[in-house]
């Protein structure tokens, strides 16, 4: 909730070459919302954000590989960061407790 103008911006304008016009990016929020209605009633795990950005890269009108590749280092690097900072509060938690 607090980053969502640095979603909103990079999902609209900096996946794509092109910024996407209001039917594209209304098409890509319909196919979001799909997707993930459709995960929820198959009781999937699924993010929004990954969702929608995978939708507007799908476009066709080419990528920035630079914000591509941020991205997906993000992705990869999100699991192992939050195992260590999990592992770190529960030795310090343990410790106080």
């Amino acid at each position: 909730m607090v980053g969502w103008k640095r979603i909103v911006v990079t999902v609209g304008e900096k996946i794509a070459k092109t910024h996407l016009t209001y039917g594209q990016g209304a098409a890509a929020e319909v196919v979001a919302m799909a997707t993930i209605g459709a995960a929820d009633h198959l009781g999937l795990p699924v993010s929004t954000t990954h969702v929608l950005s995978s939708g507007v890269a799908a476009n066709g009108s080419g990528l920035q590989w630079a914000t591509v590749r941020n991205m997906l280092m993000a992705w990869i690097l999100t699991l192992p960061a939050s195992i260590m900072i999990a592992f770190l509060l529960f030795v310090v938690l343990r410790q106080l407790f």
